[in-house]
């Protein structure tokens, strides 16, 4: 008994001291399970909402669709429901219909199957005026001159066809096959000529040249899943060719995939160095920054951007400037400093969100603002034309004044794009509407198209240089212009053409242009470039000591 005694005792001293903390636990447990059930019925009173808002919109436009007084489609208005909720949110947040979002991802992705041919279509008929290299087009035989007939058994010459249909039937699946008639412009001869389909890329660098014994220059026409691969092999091109200094075209450039600007600005910049960080509410904190050893970490280089300059462009700039890498040349860039994601809805649509901010090295956030709406925001350019800026007023009125450093302590702002380190205005020349109206017209396509296809034998230059130093032949172009147009057009365009500098435009256009079919973009870029005065600018800045008294080099 006694012994029977203590062993209770010895329960009830354990039973004390076990006691609170079987509480504690049960009232872990419970507070856990209470957390858990207070989520899922709030996520299940959000999903319930969700499905009620769902619910609300179905019955609207199932009410339009039963009761309303004309008949409507209803695609149209849910496309409509969706852009009147995005528009409450800032303007780069898009919806991407389902038959658009291949295009896009074509765009950003860099190819698409088909044959690899560009063309153009003269008097009706599709002419052939650029062949891939290495495509399925040239392996096939096809040149550029070549007039395409008939696509299978369908004839496309003569029939109104539109570039789009044209494209519709030449692109497909890979490797099916596609046969084409062809016609030699010249000799009037017909062959026909199977092509099996392959991938074929678009190019994100539209040319990369030699302009001067030692400057290099690369334009980049957007920043897509290529773009790095294209100007990595351009930069090693012109290294091997003994360039010491480099020009980086970024006019135009609307941006893209923001990992390609890193990528490059990775080859300009040394040490670890920080090239960009972005941040959201929902999006944390994530730094991009310069790894191993670039390509061209010493010599001189300029950026050049302009007002269409944005996104991945600005990004890339930004980084060159806070760093005093190189100098900006050009235009105040766009100001684009939001992050999207894109993301793939139920029905093959996509919608295309901002999920954070971009911030330049010195923490300056570029993104103008959309305060005032999506109108006034899309009117900025005709703003920025009217105040003077693009043509002569290098002076900015900032939204944003908070004053950031570069590294060697030189101002720069945010708040409304990368302003540059040397301002070139527009040529008020070539803002003329009637001029670019000449220049890009059908009649002046055609003839140079004509004097191309027929002079064939006496533009055999064996370089773009002997090109650019023999060809002649602008007068007798311009006068085969004039033969084509109606008296009326005639006389205006000779009274257009009768001021110099409109005439020298013309001529460097015609230059330029023929260059196109003999050498692609390069040829292009080579003649356009001598004329070029935001390019010239950046010469004269980085073969003087302007250069170094900008950046504290």
């Amino acid at each position: 008994m006694p012994i029977l005694k203590n062993m209770d005792e010895n329960r009830r001293d354990r039973s004390k001291v076990w006691m609170p903390l079987l509480f504690s636990l049960v009232l872990i447990v419970g507070m856990i399970f209470g957390f858990d059930l207070r989520d899922t019925l709030r996520n299940k009173r959000d999903i319930q909402a969700v499905i009620e808002r769902n619910d609300r919109l179905e019955e609207i436009i199932d009410l339009i669709h039963d009761k309303y007084v004309d008949t409507v489609n209803n695609n149209g208005l849910y496309k409509e429901a969706i852009n009147g909720i995005l528009k409450n949110l800032d303007p780069h947040t898009v919806y991407i219909p389902a038959d658009e979002v291949e295009e896009v991802k074509e765009d950003l992705e860099g190819g698409f199957f088909g044959i690899g041919v560009e063309f153009s279509i003269v008097r009706d008929t599709i002419q052939v005026i650029s062949v891939i290299e290495k495509g399925p087009a040239e392996q096939a035989g096809v040149v550029v001159g070549d007039q395409l007939i008939k696509v299978g058994d369908t004839v496309v010459a003569g029939k109104k066809i539109s570039s789009e249909g044209i494209i519709h039937m030449l692109r497909g699946k890979q490797h099916s096959s596609v046969s084409v008639t062809l016609k030699d412009p010249v000799k009037g001869t017909e062959k026909q000529v199977p092509i099996v389909r392959d991938e074929v890329p678009i190019y994100s660098v539209d040319a990369s040249l030699k302009i001067d014994s030692v400057t290099g220059f690369i334009r980049i026409n957007r920043f897509s899943a290529t773009t790095y691969n294209e100007f990595s092999k351009a930069l090693k091109e012109l290294k091997a060719q003994g360039i010491k200094q480099l020009i980086v075209d970024l006019r135009e450039n609307p941006g893209g995939y923001l990992d390609a600007a890193t990528m490059i600005a990775d080859e300009f910049l040394d040490d670890n160095k920080l090239i960009v960080y972005t941040k959201g509410i929902h999006a944390p904190k994530t730094e991009y920054k310069a790894g191993e050893k670039g390509m061209f970490e010493t010599g001189k280089i300029a950026i050049l951007v302009d007002e269409s300059s944005a996104s991945a462009s600005e990004i890339l700039s930004g980084a060159i400037q806070d760093w005093d890498r190189g100098v900006i040349v050009g235009r105040r860039t766009f100001g684009k400093g939001l992050v999207q994601e894109q993301f793939e809805l139920s029905d093959g649509a996509a919608l295309r969100l901002t999920i954070a901010k971009y911030y330049t090295p010195s923490g300056r956030c570029i993104q103008r603002s959309f305060e005032k709406g999506k109108e006034a925001y899309e009117k900025d350019y005709e703003d920025r034309l009217t105040d003077g800026e693009l043509t002569g007023k290098d002076t900015v009125t900032r939204a944003d004044t908070t004053v950031y450093y570069t590294s060697k302590h030189r101002a720069v702002y945010g708040g409304g794009g990368i302003s540059p380190d040397v301002y070139v205005p527009y040529d008020t020349v070539r803002l003329s509407s009637a001029l670019l109206g000449m220049v890009f017209s059908d009649e002046l396509k055609t003839v140079l198209w004509d004097h191309f296809i027929h002079e064939r034998t006496n533009l055999n230059y064996k370089t773009i240089a002997e090109y650019n130093e023999q060809f002649k032949d602008e007068e007798k172009i311009t006068k085969s212009y004039f033969a084509v147009l109606k008296p009326d057009e005639r006389k205006a365009a000779q009274k257009i053409l009768s001021k110099p500098e409109s005439l020298n435009y013309f001529n460097l256009q015609i230059k330029a242009q023929i260059a196109r079919f003999l050498f692609r973009e390069n040829g292009y870029y080579a003649v356009y470039t001598k004329d070029d005065k935001v390019v010239q600018k950046a010469l004269q800045v980085m073969n003087g000591d302007t250069y170094s008294k900008l950046i504290n080099r």
